[in-house]
């Protein structure tokens, strides 16, 4: 299993308004499927082994 890259530096750069809002809604957005992809391709077992089952993926990524 890989690692995530949890080091994403957030960097404004002078956006404002609506093209900041954008950006941070297509970023959440990736975020979320990839968290959801690493997620869905563990076992039953290693969901288990971090207290999660199958059900919680979308409450957690969602």
């Amino acid at each position: 299993m890989s690692a995530a890259d949890t080091n994403r530096v957030l960097v404004r750069n002078g956006r404002t308004g609506f093209v900041s809002k954008m950006i941070d809604s297509v970023m959440a957005w990736n975020d979320a499927r990839v968290t959801r992809n690493a997620l869905t391709k563990l076992s039953d077992r290693e969901l288990s082994d971090i207290g999660l089952t199958r059900f919680d993926i979308e409450r957690i990524a969602g």
